[in-house]
Parts: structure tokens; sequence; C-alpha cells
């Protein structure tokens, strides 16, 4: 296993020396953190540890579908709060979105629910949400889609109380959900399919031994997923971006692995800049951050309009001093980016 302070540069190295070679990554909690997400099982800051406050009977119940059919507001709770539209994605993100933008991406397999990657412009037939996600919803009971707005609208109806009005099927009335995988319920039969035709597509590459997979921010102790490392071919490169050696990196290390330790959001920074690829990287998130203030938007509209009124005219003394602010934090950015 290659361990050493210039692991980054070993990895980046492979990448150029094989043009023609793809990555999978397999990605965990620690790929969301820095966007404000916790992961679930860091002591005092993880999301188990902060549940107490939904006085759950422990704290996996808040994933559990029998206790959500019981009670399903500590769910609710989480959901609000984790909502997609919350955070933005990372650096790590961003990242996975220029390999696809270079044509080295061949798959993501997530362990996290939060659907960044789809908000980093990530290609949705590329990402297999392992646990699910907030992306559709379903009933419990008898499996029947609704739209995205039949669940969120009750998360926005809460009242002072933090009291909810819970979405329920208009065929059965059982409980209405979104597609994340809850304990007792099975994995989207998309992740193993998906990973079974990923792992023959590998055995059968003629020049496999230049393709990477690469494991970032995970404990791996949660299985199916924990085990997807171990299924690699040994024709493949393993890589594991992560704060230390986990699960079949530890136990069964292979002579080709490549173990850098860190933050996601620096090893991302890092090896772009090995790669060559930091200004794109720049740029692709200054894209994708870079929007318009509502505020803007919606007097946009009353600058068509021609009018003497006075409470207009304020309006687009407003409109100017937005845009001319706008303007000058995209001169600052440009400037930094120099």
């Amino acid at each position: 296993m290659t361990i050493s302070k210039n692991s980054v540069t070993v990895l980046a190295n492979h990448l150029k020396k094989n043009p023609d070679s793809k990555v999978i990554f397999l990605v965990g909690a620690g790929a969301s953190t820095s966007c404000g997400i916790p992961d679930f099982r860091s002591p005092k800051t993880g999301l188990y540890h902060n549940l107490s406050k939904l006085n759950l009977p422990y704290a996996e119940a808040v994933f559990d579908v029998d206790y959500f059919k019981e009670n399903p507001k500590p769910f609710y709770t989480l959901a609000k709060e984790l909502y997609p539209g919350n955070f933005k994605p990372s650096e790590f993100h961003y990242l996975m979105k220029l390999f696809e933008d270079k044509g080295r991406l061949k798959r993501i397999y997530t362990q996290n629910i939060d659907t960044l990657e789809r908000e980093a412009g990530i290609s949705s037939e590329l990402v297999i949400e392992a646990h699910g996600s907030f992306a559709s919803n379903h009933c419990i009971e008898c499996a029947k889609e609704f739209p995205l707005s039949v669940f969120k609208d009750k998360l926005d109806s809460a009242n002072a109380k933090g009291e909810f009005s819970y979405a329920k099927c208009s065929e059965c009335k059982g409980l209405i959900k979104p597609k994340i995988v809850f304990f007792g319920e099975n994995l989207p039969e998309a992740f193993f399919n998906t990973w079974d035709d990923d792992v023959e597509w590998l055995s059968k590459r003629h020049n496999a031994t230049e393709d990477l997979i690469i494991v970032a921010g995970t404990s791996l102790t949660v299985h199916p997923f924990a085990s997807l490392p171990s299924e690699v071919p040994d024709t493949s490169r393993r890589g594991l971006f992560n704060l230390g050696l986990v699960g079949d990196f530890e136990d069964n290390p292979r002579d080709d692995d490549i173990f850098i330790e860190g933050l996601l959001d620096e090893i991302a920074h890092k090896l772009a800049t090995e790669l060559g690829w930091l200004e794109e990287l720049e740029l692709l998130i200054k894209a994708e951050n870079e929007q318009i203030p509502e505020l803007v938007k919606e007097l946009e509209k009353l600058e068509l309009k021609s009018s003497n009124n006075e409470s207009e005219k304020k309006n687009l003394i407003t409109l100017d001093k937005a845009r001319k602010e706008n303007k000058d934090d995209n001169d600052v950015n440009d400037k930094k980016t120099e």
C-alpha cells in the first residue's frame, strides 16, 4: 500500500499516465460534513448523538420503519433540517463533477441521502444512492409513488410548536416518506444490479489495471456497502481518501492500494492542483454557485414597467444597488482566482 506524504502525487500520476482510465467513487458522509451536514456516528458531533432532543427510544429509531409508523414526528423534524436546498455541495462534490466533465467518471455510489451529488450537477444516471435519498417519495404500505411536493408541503406546514400534519397515501392512507432506506427496508435493486454490472465491466476491461475505485469519507461499517471494496477485482486499483484506514483497506490491504489521509475538500484541492485542473474546478464551483439574489430577480420584473410611481422608482434604485453589490462581489471573486 502506498502511504506517504506524496500519495496525492502518486494517484495523480496514475491518472495522467492512464488517460483512458475511469474512476468509480464509493462515497460516505465525510463528503458532506464540510457542507454543514453531520455524519451519523462521530462522538458528540454525529447525527445520532444530536438526536436526544427528539426523545427517541434509541438513536437509530429515527430511521426505523416500524417506529416511523407509530411516530413520524422525529423523522419529519430531522427531514426538515436536512432537506435538499438547505446545503450546498462541497469542493469534493464538484471535483467528482469535474471527473464527469473530463469523461473520466464511471459511477458514484453514495451512502448519503442529501442529493448533493445531483445538486453539483452530476448526471443522475451516474449516481447510485445506495441508501436512497429525498429525490422521490413513496407510500410505505402500497409503494405508490408521489411527487416531491406531497411530502415537502407537509414539512413546510409545521406550526410554531413544530407539529406536522403527515403526508398520507391517496389510495391506502399509508404514510408517505422519501425513498430513504430505513431499517427494515431493502436497499434499491439498482444498487445491487448496477454494482454487479460495474464489477463485471471492470473484470472484462483489457486495461482494467488503469481504472481506479476511490473510497472516500466513510467508516465502512454499514453493510452491504462496506463490503464493496473487497469485491473490486484485483486487476483494478483502489484508493482511500479518509481520516484513517478502514474496512478492507485495514483488514486486507493490497500492495497497490493508495491511501490519502485527510479531509476530502483538502484532498480534492490538492488532487485538482496535481492534475492541473484547479482553475477549472474553481470556475466550476463559481459557475454553479453564482446566482442572482432573489430580490434582484423580483425587481427585474419591475424594471420592465415604465411608470413614474414613486414606489417603483424606489424599487429600481434598490435594483441598481443590488446589481452593483452583486457586481462588486463578482469582481472580488475574480481577483481571488487571478
